[in-house]
């Protein structure tokens, strides 16, 4: 015990350390480094903001579109410009690929927190989660080369058609890519829930099932939802593997089975194409992104109002 409480001793002793100069030296480079990589985030966003917003202006300013118009208008050649069809394609594969994403990836959440064993666990979620590392034309190639026949296969017996790019396919692929975010995200928070408040179900003769729905899932609420949002919120972004799957044809409708072009495809597309810099057309581009932009933040900030409005804290 004397020689383990002399060594501790010395470690304690300044004189066994570095200086106290290099050790406040040390901690301000530490810190300046922080403020730095803060800051490139900072102002990262903050030149996004000003780009878009001023090459959107002078996108209206040069193309005489009003930004109602510009929201609400069906036809998206020049110089009508209106994306409607393309803020409807994107909502359609957006909340159909949540309709696929959001319970496979609660449930799968669910299993792997409160039923799977260690073993199996350590095995799946990893497996799971390499779906998010899979590149999205991978996805595009698959519906294309498996979603589109599948569902030809299954509709056309019923008299359905299904185009050979289709929203239905793009909203399969989008929900499967999704899935891992859903589910890592959620396993994350209802492992974290207190196992007190397990125990003290099961000590008034709750079932298993009963814990998990009626006492973790409510208590991981807010951070479930937020999953839920930041999922969203990557199909409403998603762009090759829309492109592959749901094509480039605008078209305001609901229906799944015909080609739809989402505000991703749009910006592609135009990319792809010939116009020169300047024209209204290319500055449509920034327009789109700002809407896009606008979106997201939007259902980002719904996320913070929902983590804030539903979070539990345990001590």
């Amino acid at each position: 015990m004397a020689g383990i409480t002399g060594a501790s001793a010395q470690q304690s002793d300044p004189k066994w350390g570095p200086p106290s100069w290099l050790r406040r030296v040390e901690g301000r480079v530490v810190f300046g480094l922080l403020i730095v990589c803060a800051l490139v985030t900072v102002l990262t966003t903050v030149g996004i903001v000003i780009i878009l917003i001023g090459e959107s202006i002078r996108f209206f300013q040069v193309s005489g579109v009003s930004p109602i118009r510009f929201v609400l208008g069906r036809d998206v050649s020049p110089p009508h410009f209106g994306i409607l069809s393309l803020i409807c394609g994107t909502t359609l594969i957006a909340a159909g690929s949540s309709l696929i994403a959001l319970p496979i990836g609660l449930l799968s959440a669910i299993y792997l927190s409160e039923y799977a064993p260690r073993a199996v666990r350590g095995v799946l979620k990893p497996t799971l989660e390499l779906l998010a590392g899979v590149p999205t034309i991978v996805y595009g190639f698959l519906a294309l080369q498996l979603v589109t026949p599948t569902l030809r296969a299954l509709l056309s017996p019923f008299g359905l058609a299904v185009q050979q790019f289709n929203a239905l396919s793009a909203c399969i692929v989008v929900g499967v890519m999704i899935i891992p975010m859903v589910s890592s995200l959620s396993e994350d928070v209802l492992s974290a829930v207190p196992a007190g408040l397990r125990e003290a179900a099961y000590g008034l003769g709750a079932t298993k099932f009963e814990v998990s729905t009626r006492v973790v899932l409510p208590a991981a609420l807010s951070g479930v939802l937020a999953s839920f949002i930041l999922a969203i919120s990557r199909a409403v972004g998603e762009t090759m593997a829309v492109v592959l799957a749901a094509g480039q044809v605008p078209n305001l409708t609901l229906n799944p089975l015909v080609s739809m072009q989402t505000m991703t495809a749009y910006i592609v597309a135009v990319v792809g194409g010939e116009e020169t810099p300047g024209s209204p057309k290319s500055l449509s581009l920034f327009a789109v992104g700002m809407v896009l932009f606008l979106a997201t933040l939007g259902m980002n900030l719904v996320s913070r109002l929902i983590l804030s409005r539903y979070r539990e804290i345990y001590h």
